[in-house]
């Protein structure tokens, strides 16, 4: 499903732990790692396909998972040029997303990473919250900043000091 502007809805995962720390994944046979992510299908909400993809990327129930926020409306990036795939109609132009803030709520064991039968991940490991702003690809960087930086509120409730630091 893509929109009229070449955008393809997606949600974003970003799983804390209850140290403060991110969940950061590496996909399959790459060097590249990310934050969880996948499309919305037609007949999803967002919330329904964070929690479908919840379930496909780590194996997570969402009685293991705390809710603690999303951003408000539609964060935006545009693929570069050379990763545009042109033989789709309509050709996709980037991704839009919802972004949501959750906590592990059971146990770390509890995320597994083949919990489908097309895994996306083939490694994970606990990360410092701000660390994948300056660590995912290069033209996911701003919407990773904007993404952390409006949900840090949620993620450090009390700890004034920890909100700003990107």
């Amino acid at each position: 499903m893509i929109d009229s502007d070449g955008f393809r809805p997606n949600v974003g995962i970003i799983l804390s732990n209850r140290c403060g720390r991110v969940l950061w994944a590496r996909r399959i046979g790459q060097d590249a790692w990310q934050f969880p992510q996948g499309g919305i299908k037609a007949h999803e909400t967002p919330e329904d396909a964070l929690f479908r993809e919840l379930h496909e990327e780590l194996g997570l129930g969402s009685d293991e998972v705390e809710v603690r926020g999303c951003t408000r409306g539609w964060l935006r990036y545009t693929l570069p040029r050379r990763y545009v795939r042109r033989n789709g109609s309509p050709v996709c132009i980037g991704q839009k997303q919802v972004w949501f803030l959750l906590r592990l709520v059971g146990e770390e064991s509890a995320v597994r990473l083949d919990a489908c039968d097309h895994p996306e991940f083939d490694h994970w490991k606990w990360v410092d919250y701000w660390d994948p702003a300056r660590e995912v690809i290069f033209f996911k960087r701003a919407v990773y900043r904007r993404a952390l930086k409006e949900l840090a509120p949620l993620a450090f409730e009390g700890d004034a000091d920890r909100q700003d630091l990107s």
